[in-house]
């Protein structure tokens, strides 16, 4: 269906991609993986035909349809959801509002002429052929049906799409394209910004989907659920694996195993026989053997080293005193913002070395909860205490804004940890993304995704033994993020952070905190203990509702 054949391309900046080829069959889920600055979103670009390849083509099957889904859901705040879904169809909702404006003069027209009604109605008559002839009547049935797929409730429809949520507006914007039939569908970081609640709902849409999908994420859970084919892209190099990421992720491994094995076993060979030439190279005797070897050895087809891990930095969190047992406590927290109550009586403890994570759908409160365990803000009511010598790190969106704008990024974190090198700080910044002389810009010519990686960076070189991290992974790639897990699983202190990442919540989390109805409901166990309790919960609910519907018929009866 679509197909990139040795696709180069270069940029006044450099070279980005060089000879790829990978193809999309009908049916194929593919993952397009890779660091950031790969070259993920330029062959997207290339899909949908917005860029062309410096050489190579990229090939189209015949008429086909590309959908594609951009990581900004963009809605039309004052439209109601179905007016919203109604946009995409371009020509017969130009049609629509022609038979709208002309049924609205004609029960207006009292007063006007024969003639004048009888053009009206003419007009009315001709657009509803129009209308007709483009299936209207077909697209609206098609609309109705797609929004309770989606999760939408009769009542939504008539819902102004700024009333809803991100994760809403995504279904939407996901409605929008399924509307216009693609059978190609192109989807840029579908899970940015979502909860897990509507991650899970996502993945179990797409897969229920009979098209073929080109999905670029950093997700990790939600890549191994949903493709059945990976394309990595690295230093400018496509490769392809049949199976889902951790497939990709076993087979480059083996095949990176038996590369270095290969490679070893040459070089040991290579060495013997370059050192034999270098012997008898002016023997008397044995000089043309020599000779001869070495003609040999010009011909031999070298193995190429494996190329290495990119992570090149075991980061470690600086060390700091340690804390007492207790690191904080929580007692009758209540929060409440005008008529909103987020929490109610809520309580929790933390205890030195365990790493919680804060999970809940978007909306409940989390971060309100660690901007006042951070003392950020102030609680409507109940106690926050921290513990015995408890030196406390908090990363929030927001704190980007405190950076120095007129430092350059490399000297943020040198006068943050004195004691690295520069090329230790250079290295650190790498695995968040800068690189070259990205490391010499001031930090106010950063974006906003730039700057928050900075402040994460710079937050973890200080010396803490209680970190609350909100949203630590949002702009990383999956390097950087494997770093990050390995620094935070390392880290001798506590730890209380918020993630849509349940990929690193596994890694990392070694007890779970849900926020649920104003409270704050503790799992003694790490994710797969959650989820293992959350069934049982909801298994426990269903035979409850069973039991209570047959007690009702026996009722009746």
């Amino acid at each position: 269906m679509l197909r990139l054949e040795s696709v180069s391309k270069i940029y006044p900046t450099g070279e980005v991609l060089r000879d790829c080829t990978w193809e999309v069959l009908s049916g194929e889920r593919v993952g397009l993986v890779g660091a950031n600055g790969a070259g993920k979103s330029t062959q997207i670009r290339m899909l949908l035909g917005h860029e062309e390849p410096t050489s190579g083509q990229v090939v189209r099957a015949r008429n086909v349809r590309i959908g594609y889904l951009s990581q900004e859901f963009m809605v039309t705040p004052g439209q109601t959801v179905r007016e919203e879904m109604w946009s995409v169809f371009t020509e017969v909702n130009a049609i629509q509002h022609q038979i709208n404006t002309a049924n609205a003069k004609l029960a207006d027209s009292e007063g006007s002429s024969d003639v004048e009604i009888t053009r009206l109605l003419k007009q009315i008559d001709q657009l509803q052929e129009k209308f007709d002839a483009l299936d209207g009547y077909t697209l609206t049935a098609k609309v109705e049906k797609l929004l309770p797929e989606l999760g939408f409730s009769d009542t939504d429809g008539d819902r102004l799409v700024e009333t809803f949520s991100g994760g809403w507006q995504m279904r939407l914007g996901l409605g929008k394209l399924l509307l216009t039939d693609p059978e190609v569908l192109l989807l840029d970081e579908p899970t940015n910004h979502l909860d897990v609640k509507t991650i899970e709902w996502l993945e179990g849409y797409l897969k229920s989907l009979n098209r073929a999908m080109v999905i670029v994420s950093h997700d990790r859970l939600f890549l191994d659920r949903i493709i059945n084919k990976t394309v990595e892209v690295e230093r400018g190099v496509a490769t392809t694996y049949s199976g889902n990421y951790s497939f990709y992720l076993e087979t480059k491994a083996s095949l990176a195993d038996a590369q270095l094995s290969a490679y070893e076993r040459q070089q040991r060979e290579l060495t013997r026989q370059q050192a034999f030439i270098d012997k008898f190279r002016a023997s008397a005797t044995r000089s043309t053997q020599a000779k001869s070897r070495e003609k040999q050895l010009d011909k031999v087809e070298r193995i190429d080293a494996p190329v290495g891990h990119e992570r090149t930095l075991r980061f470690r969190f600086p060390a700091a005193q340690s804390s007492g047992k207790q690191v904080l406590l929580v007692r009758d927290l209540s929060l409440e913002y005008g008529e909103k109550i987020l929490f109610l009586g809520a309580n929790l403890e933390v205890e030195k070395g365990e790493r919680i994570a804060l999970l809940g759908p978007n909306g409940v409160g989390k971060s309100s909860l660690l901007r006042v365990l951070s003392g950020e803000e102030v609680p409507t009511d109940g106690t926050v205490k921290n513990g015995h010598n408890v030196i406390p790190g908090y990363y929030a969106q927001h704190q980007a804004e405190y950076l120095d704008m007129d430092k350059l990024v490399l000297d943020t974190l040198h006068d943050e940890a004195p004691q690295m090198t520069n090329e230790e700080i250079r290295t650190l910044l790498g695995r968040f993304l800068f690189s070259g002389d990205t490391v010499f810009k001031k930090v106010g010519a950063l974006s906003g995704g730039e700057k928050s990686r900075i402040a994460l960076a710079k937050l973890l070189l200080r010396p803490t033994n209680f970190l609350l991290l909100d949203e630590p992974t949002n702009h990383l790639d999956i390097p950087s993020k494997e770093m990050l897990e390995e620094a935070l699983c390392a880290y001798t202190g506590s730890l209380l952070f918020i993630s849509h990442d349940r990929y690193f919540i596994r890694k990392v989390a070694t007890k779970i905190v849900e926020v649920a109805d104003g409270q704050l409901v503790t799992y003694d166990g790490d994710y797969d203990y959650y989820l293992e309790r959350k069934a049982e919960e909801k298994q426990r609910k269903q035979e409850a509702a069973k039991q209570a519907r047959t007690q009702t018929k026996g009722k009746k009866r």
